[in-house]
């Protein structure tokens, strides 16, 4: 005789979670349309699911703003939730996944710039050395304010203590020198000196989007280091470009577009290559600011994770 079994409160008060999944996707993206493409569904699709929650919770969850939408602060509250919960599900989905296949796959989290410069050109010696290990690689400038249920197995960052769990490695410290182009340099050979770099095409990182960052370097700090005032350039100097985005900054000097500060852990290999060179040489090296590489307390027994650490680690020696 079979047992019975009472009606299970919370299962039966829970909404649908096709429901749930549309609202979360259009809070996401602020918007039904753009809702509907990235879940491969219909618009009309989409407003019957949000309406059908709403029915359900017996509040509006969106209010309409031009094209777009906003959360009410039901639909606040209720993303907070939702939204957490389908990380939880999708990172335990994907746990399951990893459990069932040979391969391991490892989260690393770092800046654009990083994985760009650094990383895409160092990572093939890793995968050769690695076999069955995978990387989901995460960029952010904002290693403080991630999503939530987002825990990677290692951050490489300029922050001391990223989040509790975690124990730091030094990689280096910062050494910043100006580069441009060989070609750049024929150009203009008056580089050769700090006034020439000073008064040139200075191509610069501000500030904007890097509060998380512990110091800031553009062209009047590093100037400055050199006895030198920026202010000092002359009225007929070409007007200095400014950009946050490091990328677009070494694209830029790579077009022989004007001269950069170069960040040695991210520019050597270039210099290597020949595609840039040090005009002077003139450098700034800051021994309280640190890189680390940020690994999961428990990394030891983490098979995966103590290579990659391991591969960092080496890939940084000490000087």
């Amino acid at each position: 005789m079979s047992k019975h079994v009472d009606p299970d409160a919370i299962l039966l008060k829970m909404p649908s979670l096709r429901a749930v999944k549309a609202f979360v996707a259009a809070a996401k993206y602020e918007s039904f349309t753009r809702a509907a493409e990235a879940l491969c569904v219909s618009q009309a699709a989409i407003s019957r699911q949000i309406k059908e929650l709403e029915v359900h919770l017996g509040a509006a969850l969106f209010t309409r703003v031009g094209r777009a939408v906003e959360l009410t602060p039901a639909g606040a509250l209720f993303f907070d939730a939702a939204h957490l919960s389908f990380v939880n599900i999708a990172q335990a989905a994907e746990r399951i996944r990893s459990a069932q296949s040979e391969k391991r796959v490892l989260t690393i989290c770092c800046s654009p710039a990083f994985s760009a410069l650094w990383l895409s050109s160092n990572l093939p010696e890793f995968f050769a050395q690695s076999e069955g290990i995978e990387l989901n690689l995460i960029t952010t400038q904002n290693f403080l304010t991630m999503e939530p249920g987002v825990q990677p197995d290692a951050f490489i960052t300029k922050i001391a203590r990223i989040r509790d769990g975690y124990k730091n490695y030094h990689l280096c410290h910062d050494l910043i020198y100006p580069v441009c182009t060989p070609a750049f340099l024929e150009q203009h050979p008056e580089l050769i000196s700090l006034e020439g770099i000073r008064d040139s095409a200075l191509l610069n990182l501000s500030p904007y989007g890097r509060s998380q960052v512990a110091e800031h370097v553009d062209w009047g700090v590093w100037f400055a280091f050199q006895a030198v005032d920026l202010d000092d350039r002359p009225p007929s100097s070409p007007p200095i470009f400014n950009a946050n985005d490091y990328n677009l900054i070494i694209s830029m000097v790579l077009t022989h577009q004007g001269i950069a500060l170069g960040w040695n852990h991210l520019v050597s290999g270039l210099i290597e290559k020949g595609l840039l060179i040090r005009p002077i040489a003139d450098r700034v090296q800051l021994r309280n600011s640190c890189h680390y590489l940020a690994c999961k307390e428990n990394s030891d027994n983490d098979e995966a994770l103590r290579r990659f650490r391991e591969w960092m680690l080496g890939k940084f020696p000490r000087r």
